[in-house]
């Protein structure tokens, strides 16, 4: 056993953080309004504290001291005394013990009691009282961590953005149902280092692997109460240290090792980080950390009132990083996973709260400024989810150059096209030509736009065709919670069924659906399960799900009807992929020609003829053609024409009258139709455009093509040389 001396020697003030040096561990943590903190050791079990020492110096605001022979293993945690005065916003209390916030690991669950609380929850003066119980039997311990790793030979894949296809994923949910999986195993890493999922994400042809939150988090005690837990993860406890239920045997080395595989099949990594608010919720919250070392520092508080925090994220509290320690936690914490655990990008939860000052949202914030001179982190994939519940929260295309936005606006115009909402042809070009309307500004590209259909956040693709409303009673809130409005339908039967008429339709739409989605310019996000038939029975808001309901069902993909779409989606990948037009880093506004009478985009209606206002402003209208072509100094022209059709019938749609050869890509409502077919089902290979004779194939008319009910139709062009 460690023999403890009598105090703690100076120590730095930097690195903040539990940092071993090899002869002992230099601790340092921020408080500017503290006026003592002390550092708590406890034996390896986390049950008994064994060692107290006051931080005996203090820098800058930062309080540190250095303790000699100490090593990795060692388990921590602090207690800060000062003012405990709710109505000023200090509500320091040596009574709690308070998790580092720069913790790189944590050990031990955490074990709700009123004693976590820095008030008397049954006191009439509510949390101006006091609470003096140790909370220490319920904290996790901060644990003193080795970040040394043998990293080989590993580098970034660096994908191109126009290149980069994005599965989102819950690490959990990819791997509890896989029952070649040990039981260890599933729902940690050790199961995202697996070979037969790295497969799978080859077959797909997926490029980034992007990764709910994997930041130690805490389950809610509410949903605790109700027997649900948190299963999604935005509710951070300690933004450097990774959530330990996710890790098999405990080490944070099989983060490393599952990324390491990843990079080694050339598949990136992206977290999404939850940096705008803590687990700690409201002033009526638990003291856990931040409000404990520093509530007025850490926390957005109302001016005027500091008893109550700002609540622009709905979720109690905001982190202030218009701190400047504040800030640079979040900072450190972003490089840490960049630089320890070599991730290739961030998708930033909330990312509107991120951006706002006091005064509101700017795109020159301290955070934007920071992040984007940063030498690391500003060379990797960075992506905003830009909205949040507070004042002026929705910021879609505001964001600075730099960052992907998740784009809502496209998931929702191609929900409504394919359900047949009227007036939806207009919206519908502008996302398919990569949202130039939002994003072209600031030299920004289409990949700016993060094209989905859908996400963790709302229906899976098998709910948006199969119920035309919520269904979020598992949750215990009365059904009301989740989005209210999906722009989904069920076709004819509320949920599952075995109608095959209704069942035909389902698979059309879905087909199509992310036909539209892959085909699109921008960057195109694919759901995890999707591409095999993923249900969540209607619940629109899975957040407190970790069982069944949430967790991927395997047995789906290995049905015939999920092989059939997991090759489905092979297909679009690899299309877009070979096919420049399907992914063009530039805006298309009609005004260039790759060859005479060929501009690089043009829009069609059914007819063959290019769409007029009166075109765009027909109700009625469920049929849009989009012909593209594009030429780099390496490749000559590619063109192709998407032609989708939305109505419950099947359109005779004539081809623009451009003369060439036109060769079937992909048919989605026939999975099946091998590339060439012909547009009657036959097996000739190509068609003659602009109405030029085609021989041998019984009559067909060249210059049209049937393009099935809810089916979208990708034909490739090639131009007539010489006639």
């Amino acid at each position: 056993m460690m023999r403890f001396p009598a105090r703690l020697m100076r120590g730095v003030s930097a690195p903040l953080g539990a940092t071993w040096d090899g002869l002992g561990v230099n601790f340092a943590v921020f408080s500017a309004n503290a006026l003592r903190i002390d550092l708590c050791i406890f034996d390896p079990s986390g049950r008994r504290e064994i060692a107290r020492f006051e931080l005996p110096e203090r820098t800058d605001e930062v309080w540190h001291g250095y303790l000699p022979d100490a090593r990795p293993g060692l388990l921590y945690g602090y207690r800060a005394y000062g003012p405990y005065e709710p109505l000023r916003g200090h509500r320091f209390n040596p009574h709690k013990l308070l998790v580092d916030p720069y913790a790189r690991a944590l050990q031990g669950q955490l074990r709700w009691s009123d004693s976590l609380f820095g008030y008397r929850i049954s006191s009439p003066r509510g949390d101006l009282s006091i609470d003096r119980r140790d909370s220490a039997p319920g904290v996790p311990k901060s644990v003193v961590t080795n970040e040394a790793f043998n990293w080989g030979d590993d580098r970034l894949p660096r994908i191109p953005w126009e290149r980069t296809v994005i599965m989102e994923a819950h690490l959990r949910g990819l791997s509890m149902r896989r029952s070649e999986l040990t039981p260890v195993e599933r729902g940690t890493f050790r199961a995202l280092a697996d070979p037969l999922l790295i497969d799978h994400l080859l077959r797909l042809g997926i490029t980034t692997l992007e990764l709910m939150p994997i930041q130690a988090f805490v389950k809610d005690r509410f949903l605790l109460e109700r027997g649900l837990t948190n299963y999604w993860g935005y509710n951070t406890l300690a933004f450097f240290a990774p959530h330990a239920a996710y890790l098999a045997e405990g080490s944070p080395h099989e983060v490393r090792t599952a990324i390491r595989r990843l990079h080694a099949a050339g598949i990136e990594v992206i977290l999404d980080v939850v940096y705008n608010h803590t687990c700690e919720g409201s002033e009526l919250g638990p003291t856990l950390c931040y409000r404990g070392l520093d509530n007025a520092s850490y926390y957005r508080l109302v001016p005027e009132d500091e008893r109550h925090m700002i609540n622009d994220t709905g979720c109690g509290n905001t982190l202030n990083l218009s701190h400047p320690r504040v800030l640079q936690m979040v900072m450190d914490s972003l490089r840490h996973w960049a630089v320890d655990f070599h991730v290739d990008g961030f998708r930033f939860d909330l990312c509107s709260t991120l951006g706002r000052e006091s005064y509101g949202f700017d795109q020159n914030c301290g955070f934007f400024d920071v992040l984007r001179q940063d030498p690391v982190l500003s060379n990797l994939k960075l992506i905003a989810e830009p909205w949040d519940p507070g004042p002026g929260g929705y910021q879609l295309g505001n964001h600075p150059p730099g960052f992907a936005e998740w784009n809502d606006r496209f998931r929702d115009t191609v929900r409504r096209f394919w359900r047949g909402d009227g007036l939806q042809r207009g919206d519908l070009a502008a996302r398919l030509s990569g949202s130039g309307d939002i994003f072209d500004r600031r030299g920004r590209r289409p990949t700016a736009s993060l094209n989905f259909v859908t996400s963790h956040d709302g229906f899976t693709l098998m709910d948006v065709v199969s119920y035309s409303t919520r269904h979020n009673d598992a949750n215990g809130e009365g059904g009301q919670d989740g989005h209210s409005e999906n722009f989904s339908a069920n076709w004819g039967v509320e949920g599952p069924t075995d109608d095959p008429p209704i069942l035909a339709v389902r698979d059309r739409l879905r087909r199509a659906m992310l036909a539209t989605m892959f085909f699109s310019q921008g960057t195109p996000m694919l759901l995890a399960g999707d591409e095999f038939g993923q249900t969540q029975d209607g619940n629109n808001n899975a957040y407190c799900q970790d069982n069944g309901t949430a967790w991927l069902d395997w047995s789906l993909a290995g049905s015939p009807s999920g092989q059939t779409m997991i090759d489905f989606v092979a297909r679009l990948v690899a299309l877009r992929k070979a096919r420049p037009s399907l992914r063009w880093n530039g805006y298309l506004h009609g005004r260039r020609e790759t060859m005479p009478g060929l501009s690089d985009i043009a829009w069609y209606g059914p007819d063959g003829t290019v769409m007029t206002t009166d075109s765009w402003n027909d109700a009625a209208g469920r049929v849009l053609g989009v012909l593209r072509s594009v030429a780099d100094a390496w490749n000559g022209p590619d063109t192709t024409y998407l032609i989708m059709n939305a109505g419950a019938e099947d359109a005779d749609c004539t081809l623009p009258p451009i003369p060439g050869t036109w060769t079937l890509l992909l048919d989605s409502a026939n999975p099946n139709r091998p590339p060439g077919a012909a547009p009657d089902g036959g097996q000739g290979s190509t068609y003659l455009g602009a109405g030029l004779p085609a021989e041998g194939q019984g009559g067909q008319n060249p210059s049209h093509w049937i393009v099935p009910a809810h089916g979208a139709v990708l034909l490739g062009f090639t131009p007539r040389t010489k006639i």
